[in-house]
């Protein structure tokens, strides 16, 4: 069903009622920590999973909820977090006959997502002036707008912004392009009180701003596809509503990350190199402990892809020397780094109880964003607007004010 009305608000307290409970399990993160505080008290389960394999996390990894031949308390939590999630996708209409020049340069997968949006905007009166925010080159904001309704595209890239002007001129489009760090403070002139703004996929603070400067204009209506939620400027999330600032949660940056932890379009070479990478930090973790003589987690930076082109032994070396480490001394170096990728199925398997929490922080997030939109005088309504195969941030806000 799509959320709305009254049911934004109670779903919102069983959501932070869930989360609140089982915080031992979701906010712990198996990478950095050789033993998980919960596996003492389910240890049938923790060995459960630790006898699993890698190619047995990888299927779970995106449904970790199918996993249905798991230990207590997982199935439990399981239904749980299955029933709190449900949500109905919106009707989408058909866009008409558009023109093909109004997807040059789009990549098909961008166009479907740009598509899938745009048919699920049902406002009961039609806008007539968009606002596209962060709006790159503009595609979503032209798709809406065509044939004859006015656009401004709001984009702090200057190459983009001169690159999405070209391609509204093409089409003949009454388009603004402007150039705008939406975070600045002249952004709320940008915004008046006739413009439908609209934000697809806009990291943290980016929508988040967006959100309250339209309410604060008079927007009377807006939709809003979020993502990146951890992308903010301050060490912990700031909540938008009253419900949310009175919960006992507090989401670190870390915490914000869980729901962006999933693997959709990933092929499958970014993969190999993704879990060689895990495998051979998790490896220089056992390395580091023992130089150290500490039990501690050492974060270590991005590395270039190269790096992973060297020998381990070499990997493991300079990574010491960047980390500013004694020298490690000799050793069974291939012993280690399989050392590495057992730890790596270890890690991905319990992984698995945290990300059944993934979604239910991420409806948490958007409810606390609908309930904010609410206190500001808007109808509102949470739902999907395609299915998660195509883009797993598939959460659509729309918000409209009575007549």
């Amino acid at each position: 069903m799509i959320l709305s009305g009254n049911a934004l608000a109670e779903r919102f307290q069983a959501l932070d009622a869930f989360l609140g409970q089982h915080q031992d399990i979701w906010r712990p993160r198996p990478f950095t920590l050789l033993e998980l505080p919960w596996e003492t008290r389910h240890p049938i389960l923790a060995n459960w999973l630790r006898a699993r394999s890698l190619e047995q996390a990888e299927t779970q990894h995106n449904h970790p909820e199918q996993l249905t031949e798991a230990p207590p308390p997982y199935p439990e939590l399981a239904a749980q977090a299955r029933q709190l999630i449900s949500l109905g996708q919106f009707p989408s209409h058909s866009l008409g006959d558009t023109p093909h020049s109004l997807f040059v340069d789009v990549p098909g997968r961008k166009r479907q997502q740009i598509e899938a949006f745009a048919s699920c905007l049902p406002f009961r009166t039609q806008p007539t002036h968009w606002l596209d925010w962060c709006s790159g080159k503009g595609h979503l904001g032209r798709l809406l707008a065509w044939p004859t309704q006015q656009l401004t595209c709001l984009e702090s890239d200057p190459a983009l912004v001169a690159s999405g002007a070209q391609l509204s001129q093409r089409l003949h489009l009454q388009a603004t392009h402007r150039q705008q760090d939406v975070l600045a403070n002249d952004s709320a002139a940008a915004l008046h009180s006739d413009h439908t703004p609209v934000a697809l996929h806009a990291c943290g603070d980016l929508h988040v701003r967006l959100l309250q400067l339209a309410s604060a204009a008079g927007c009377p209506r807006l939709a809003v596809a979020p993502c990146c939620y951890n992308r903010i400027s301050t060490a912990y999330y700031q909540p938008l509503s009253r419900p949310a600032q009175q919960s006992t949660l507090q989401l670190s940056l870390d915490d914000l990350r869980l729901p962006l932890s999933e693997t959709v379009t990933a092929s499958s070479r970014t993969r190999r190199q993704r879990d060689q990478s895990m495998a051979w930090r998790l490896a220089f973790d056992l390395l580091q402990r023992e130089l150290r003589n500490s039990t501690e987690y050492l974060p270590t930076p991005s590395l270039p892809a190269d790096w992973l082109h060297k020998p381990f032994a070499d990997y493991c070396r300079d990574l010491a020397a960047l980390k500013q480490l004694p020298p490690p001394p000799p050793r069974n170096w291939s012993a280690l780094e399989q050392q590495g990728w057992q730890r790596l199925a270890v890690v991905r398997n319990l992984e698995l109880p945290r990300a059944l929490f993934r979604r239910p922080l991420e409806l948490w997030l958007l409810l606390d964003r609908a309930l904010y939109l609410q206190e500001q005088g808007y109808q509102v309504q949470l739902g999907l607007f395609c299915a998660s195969q195509l883009t797993p941030r598939n959460l659509l806000l729309l918000a409209e004010r009575s007549a």
